[in-house]
């Protein structure tokens, strides 16, 4: 995610890193110059290309504009709806580091550092890290056993809220807890469970393939032709109005595509590792263990 000064007019007309820009500028570039062949040709007489209606182009612009509209609208809800499970995640973690202190400290501790692995092994598995859950392994709660299982299990955060019902369900057996108390411990283990299903939903149902495929040739093919419909009323200045016009289109289409998956690594996407780095802090900081610095933006970005 992009951390910037919204306020700096200046800074945000000429950024680079974290717009669409660097993604759209190899096609822009191609249609520039196409622009400006065209645009010199007409101007200088050299040769006359067919005009293309303006009207029908104004038409097609107008509906290829509504249709990126709702595509970015469709995008963006995805983004805002990823975000906001992240932060019903943050809440809920809070609300098990209060109503846990019902519990003896021991397994209160096992209970809150499980909470932690769940965080941790559900942002790997939504950006498809390969490697081991090492976060579990730091936690000497958790036996040989419960962590090669972890390591193996087919879907880790899902066995990770296992364990933490677990820890209540031998509470309530040894007569540490009541059922009511109880009721109220895993209400927080389903609400958790709440947001690993929300997470997967968006994780594994992007929008239609023929639908973002038929959207991205159209605005493509109605970008390059875009020269040949004003060339002969712009001439030199045709490459300046086409550029204008493309950076729009292609601009929007980019930005839809990258927010329609937000839990990656790119610009604009949820800064999940200082989440989970703001969830250790607070439950860490709730049993009194020492606690890992906060993550700092990289260049302004927050991974």
């Amino acid at each position: 995610m992009i951390v910037r000064q919204p306020n700096n007019t200046f800074t945000l007309l000429f950024s680079w890193r974290g717009t669409v820009l660097p993604r759209i500028l190899q096609p822009m570039g191609f249609i520039m110059l196409l622009s400006a062949i065209v645009g010199g040709l007409e101007h200088n007489g050299i040769y006359h290309f067919e005009n293309l209606p303006l009207t029908a182009f104004s038409l097609i612009g107008l509906v290829l504009s509504i249709f990126l509209g709702f595509k970015n609208t469709a995008c963006y809800d995805r983004w805002w709806e990823a975000r906001k499970l992240w932060g019903n995640l943050i809440s809920v973690a809070r609300h098990l580091d209060r109503d846990s202190r019902i519990l003896p400290q021991v397994r209160r501790e096992r209970v809150i550092e499980q909470t932690i692995v769940f965080a941790n092994v559900l942002r790997d598995l939504l950006r498809q890290r390969s490697e081991q859950p090492v976060t579990a392994q730091q936690f000497e709660e958790l036996n040989e056993t419960q962590q090669r299982v972890l390591q193996q299990h087919i879907n880790i955060p899902q066995y990770s809220l296992s364990l933490i019902q677990w820890e209540f369900l031998q509470a309530l057996r040894e007569g540490e807890i009541s059922d009511v108390c109880y009721v109220q411990l895993n209400q927080h283990v389903h609400e958790l469970s709440l947001v690993h299903t929300g997470c997967d939903r968006l994780s594994n149902t992007p929008i239609p393939f023929a639908y973002s495929v038929l959207l991205h040739r159209t605005v493509y093919i109605f970008c390059l032709l875009l020269p040949f419909s004003l060339g002969s009323v712009m001439g030199l200045a045709t490459p300046l109005v086409v550029g204008l016009l493309t950076y729009t289109f292609l601009g929007l289409d980019a930005l839809s595509t990258e927010l329609e998956e937000p839990f990656g690594t790119q610009s604009n996407d949820l800064p999940l590792d200082a989440m989970v780095r703001n969830i250790e802090i607070d439950l860490l900081s709730g049993l009194g263990k020492p606690t890992p610095p906060p993550i700092q933006p990289q260049h302004n970005n927050l991974l």
